[in-house]
């Protein structure tokens, strides 16, 4: 009789990492067993010197009973084989914001665009008043209104070392800037014919000083350029319409998604096509990486140290790439106008891994959590829809936007969404409990741009009321 008793009172867990891959065999586990034993096992198995931090998910839900309660509540046989992801958390937690520490007047159009540097310790925007504006996070005022484009401008971004501020402009030209003097590096960056859709940098990890940034524009064409050269090295042509978006891969490609329908993938030393990704019926909205967040921020990390050289920030840079990739490959994830997404490894093949639907309406920005496990997506449909970034499988959808959601940002340690909607609020959503975690109302009208400082300490969101805010925890 012992032998049974001792059955009932075990479960057989087999413990995988969040792709599938097993660590060891499965083995029995008491039922009382929880979060904190299973993550001493996990550290023991993964000889890890120190102890980190783990969630443990069964079937996307998070465990935080122990396993026998878990099983008693779901009602799961104990003949088989439990499987649990174990997943590394972030061992520092942000803040959730709550409170507006600041409103800045300063744009006298529409705030368009909203960027904080990779270190987070400048903010950039712009706006339909055809400037890029610089702000001084310290004291929470303009440094420098950067003047030079003709027309409004669409996008900005920031070189992973922090260097330049790239903007892009209705008119079709590029600027580029000296964060520290506010000034332009030279003349507009000529080439496009029409309007600027997206810019991304040159991973840092495969380049330091940063030189090259790509760009995407409705002219159907996807440019890079060099900074240093000034002047577009060569031109990514074979969309027959629109480029709308367009990401710098990990693996040195790039990935340009069209309201052709496709996503295209090209190498970068003469911009060859490497393959076409095919699938949606309908525009491609937006595309994001799952290892976007160590590429946007490159060496630079929750601690804010600072780096001397080029060649200590490439080396850095590589190291937190490798370990944010783990032995996966680089996922991609697209939205459309279809109101469907498609989760693809373009390495692996040409086929999307996953298809995701769900929404009512376009899909209108989808973005991946830092840690790479979550895949969220901003939606006409007033939803915001959370995925497992590993399956494309859907988790929780997120309701209380009133208008359609622009777009979304997530803190550093993954644990936080915030969203910006036409309904003129931000919300940020807790990912354990699956929740509206704070309401964030202040602006006067629609919220265009929302982004998460890198260091997780601020937000910054801007839209139709001209004004910039800042919000703190």
């Amino acid at each position: 009789m012992e032998v049974e008793t001792e059955t009932t009172n075990n479960v057989m867990c087999l413990l995988t990492d969040p792709e599938g891959t097993p660590l060891g065999a499965p083995m029995y586990l008491p039922q009382n067993a929880g979060p904190q034993q299973l993550q001493q096992i996990v550290n023991k198995l993964l000889s890890n010197e120190e102890k980190l931090p783990y969630a443990f998910y069964i079937t996307d839900q998070e465990l935080l009973v122990p396993l026998g309660t878990y099983l008693e509540k779901h009602k799961v046989s104990v003949e088989k084989v439990l499987s649990i992801v174990y997943q590394a958390q972030a061992v520092f937690r942000i803040r959730p914001v709550n409170r507006c520490s600041a409103t800045i007047a300063g744009h006298t159009e529409a705030v368009l665009s909203v960027a904080f540097s990779p270190d987070g310790r400048q903010l950039a925007s712009g706006s339909g008043d055809t400037t890029v504006r610089i702000w001084d996070l310290n004291t929470q005022t303009p440094m420098f209104t950067c003047t030079g484009h003709k027309n409004w401008v669409l996008c900005i971004a920031w070189s992973p070392d922090g260097k330049h501020l790239v903007s892009g402009s209705k008119a079709g030209e590029i600027l580029c800037w000296d964060p520290q003097t506010g000034k332009p590096s030279g003349n507009p960056l000529t080439g496009h014919k029409k309007w600027i859709t997206g810019i991304s940098w040159e991973p840092a990890h495969l380049n330091a000083p940063c030189r090259r940034f790509v760009s995407s524009s409705k002219d159907g064409d996807a440019r890079i350029w060099d900074v240093t050269l000034r002047k577009s090295v060569i031109c990514l042509s074979g969309h027959t319409l629109a480029v709308t978006c367009v990401k710098w891969g990990g693996d040195g490609v790039i990935y340009t998604g069209s309201q052709d329908c496709t996503i295209k993938v090209w190498e970068t030393t003469q911009g060859k096509l490497i393959r076409e990704l095919k699938g949606h019926g309908h525009w491609v909205n937006s595309l994001a990486l799952s290892t976007e967040y160590v590429l946007r921020t490159g060496a630079f990390d929750h601690t804010g140290k600072q780096y001397s050289s080029p060649e200590e920030m490439k080396k850095v840079a590589l190291e937190r790439y490798n370990k944010m990739k783990g032995n996966a490959p680089e996922r991609l994830v697209s939205g459309s106008d279809d109101f469907t997404m498609f989760l693809w490894e373009p390495a692996v093949s040409k086929h999307p891994k996953t298809r995701m639907t769900g929404h009512q309406q376009l899909v209108n920005h989808v973005y991946f959590s830092p840690d790479g496990q979550w895949i969220a997506s901003a939606s006409f449909d007033k939803s915001v829809k959370l995925w497992n970034g590993a399956t494309g499988k859907f988790v929780a959808a997120f309701r209380g936007h009133v208008g359609p959601v622009y777009q979304i940002s997530w803190s550093a340690d993954s644990r936080l969404l915030l969203s910006g909607s036409k309904d003129s609020t931000l919300k940020v959503w807790d990912i354990r409990t699956q929740k509206l975690k704070q309401d964030l109302p202040g602006h006067a009208d629609e919220v265009f741009a929302v982004d998460w400082s890198p260091d997780g300490e601020k937000v910054a969101s801007g839209g139709k009321d001209r004004v910039l805010k800042l919000w703190m925890g």
